[in-house]
C-alpha cells in the first residue's frame, strides 16, 4: 500500500535572521518543492504548516515556513523531517519507494525479468536494480526510451530493453 504522506526532505540550519531555513530535498530537484503550499512535520498529516517560500539554491531550498519568523524559531526546527501530501502531487509522478517491489516485464514478449529491489539515483538518470528468479542482479537505466509503462498501483513495471541488457551475463557465460 502506497503511503499518502510522504518524505521530502530535512531541515538542516538557518538562513539569515528572519526565520528562513536551509532545507536538503530528498527529492529529483529542489525545483519540486515549489509547488507545495502546505508541508507536514509527521508521516500521518497531523501538523500542517503552510509555505512562504521555497526557492532553490544550488543543491538545497531556502525555506520559509509560516509562524518562522526569527533564526531562534527556524533553530528550533533543525533536523526536522518534512512530508508532502501525495495527494498534492500530479498523479503521473513516479516515486522511488513505489517502484521497490515492482515486477518488471519484457513490453513486447511479456517474459518477467525479476523485481526492482533497490534504485540508485544518478546524475544522468537513475538505476533499476532488478534481481531475477536466480538471485542475479542487473542494472537497468530507467530512461523514458526503455519504459514502455510503469503501473505501481498493480507493482508492474514494462520495458523495452536493447539486445544483452539482461542477457548479457547468460552470453558470457555460454561463450566460455
Amino acid at each position: 500500500m502506497k503511503k499518502q504522506f510522504l518524505e521530502v526532505g530535512q531541515i538542516v540550519s538557518t538562513h539569515g535572521i528572519k526565520g528562513e531555513m536551509r532545507f536538503n530535498p530528498w527529492c529529483d530537484s529542489p525545483s519540486f518543492l515549489k509547488q507545495f503550499k502546505t508541508l507536514y512535520f509527521d508521516e500521518k498529516g497531523e501538523k500542517s504548516v503552510g509555505v512562504i517560500a521555497a526557492r532553490p539554491h544550488s543543491n538545497i531550498v531556502i525555506l520559509k515556513l509560516e509562524g518562522v519568523d526569527s533564526i531562534e524559531q527556524a533553530q528550533l526546527l533543525r533536523n526536522k523531517v518534512l512530508y508532502i501530501n501525495r495527494s498534492d502531487v500530479p498523479a503521473d509522478t513516479v516515486f522511488i519507494q513505489d517502484l521497490i517491489g515492482c515486477e518488471v516485464y519484457d513490453a513486447s514478449t511479456g517474459k518477467k525479468y525479476g523485481v526492482i529491489k533497490r534504485v540508485s539515483e544518478n546524475p544522468a538518470n537513475n538505476i533499476w536494480h532488478i534481481v531475477d528468479e536466480s538471485g542475479e542482479e542487473h542494472l537497468f537505466p530507467a530512461v523514458k526510451p526503455f519504459i514502455e509503462k510503469i503501473d505501481t498501483d498493480n507493482s508492474i513495471v514494462k520495458v523495452k530493453p536493447i539486445k544483452g541488457m539482461f542477457t548479457a551475463a547468460e552470453e558470457i557465460r555460454d561463450e566460455n
